[in-house]
């Protein structure tokens, strides 16, 4: 039978052991990295405990495998949280906000089959890693940051060039590249993805609007 101590136990050595691993990830800025890691472990732990209450409390009743429901339940959520992950090319933005509905799910089938304890205390662990955890991230983790660059310049192998000397100055890769015409304005639209080695964002943006042809130049919101 599950107790207290064994519910806190397992609940927080998952959330320690995928820690570990989400730590690298974010320290190489991948799209999931430390809170959904934390997330989606912690989240599996609880359905696990949650499937073991159930079978505790019915199987004096019969030959019933209430865990059928749950399972579906994860499975359909599955696909709902999928559908709140977008990707734009070098970039993937979602996947924390998934791997919470997820959490979430795991949540509500913990409260429905009488596992109060742990359903509050995946919460309380859900809550720390979303919102504490994310000031972590920026400030203490992440040594890699995967951006897009959106920039309307004059047309021409030049103007290229020049960008591309700019951004080799600062030492960025860049992971992408997507280049169109502006309508009949004779300018093109840049979208270069790159992998910046430190947040020094805003001095690149400047950088580049200063540059001889460029007409504008922003970090594109995916």
């Amino acid at each position: 039978m599950l107790n207290e101590w064994i519910i806190i136990f397992r609940l927080v050595l998952a959330a320690v052991l995928s820690g570990v691993i989400g730590f690298e990830r974010e320290f190489h800025g991948r799209a999931a990295g430390f809170r959904t890691h934390i997330l989606l472990c912690v989240g599996s732990t609880l359905v696990m405990l949650t499937s073991i209450h159930i079978f505790d409390a019915y199987y004096t009743k019969g030959a019933v495998d209430p865990a059928r429901i749950a399972a579906g339940v994860i499975t359909g959520i599955g696909f709902l949280g999928a559908g709140t992950i977008m990707h734009s090319r070098s970039s993937i933005r979602g996947l924390t906000t998934a791997a919470s509905l997820w959490v979430v799910a795991g949540i509500g089938l913990a409260a429905g089959s009488g596992l109060y304890f742990a359903a509050v205390l995946t919460t309380m662990i859900a809550i720390i890693t979303l919102m504490l955890f994310s000031r972590l991230e920026h400030a203490m983790i992440r040594k890699d940051w995967y951006k897009t660059i959106f920039i309307e310049t004059r047309e021409g192998a030049g103007q290229l060039k020049a960008i591309r000397a700019l951004l080799e100055e600062y030492r960025i890769e860049i992971t992408d590249f997507d280049v169109e015409q502006c309508g009949s304005s004779g300018n093109m639209i840049l979208r270069l993805g790159v992998k910046l080695n430190n947040n020094n964002g805003n001095e690149i943006i400047s950088d580049i609007a200063h540059l001889d042809g460029v007409k504008h130049a922003k970090w594109q919101m995916d």
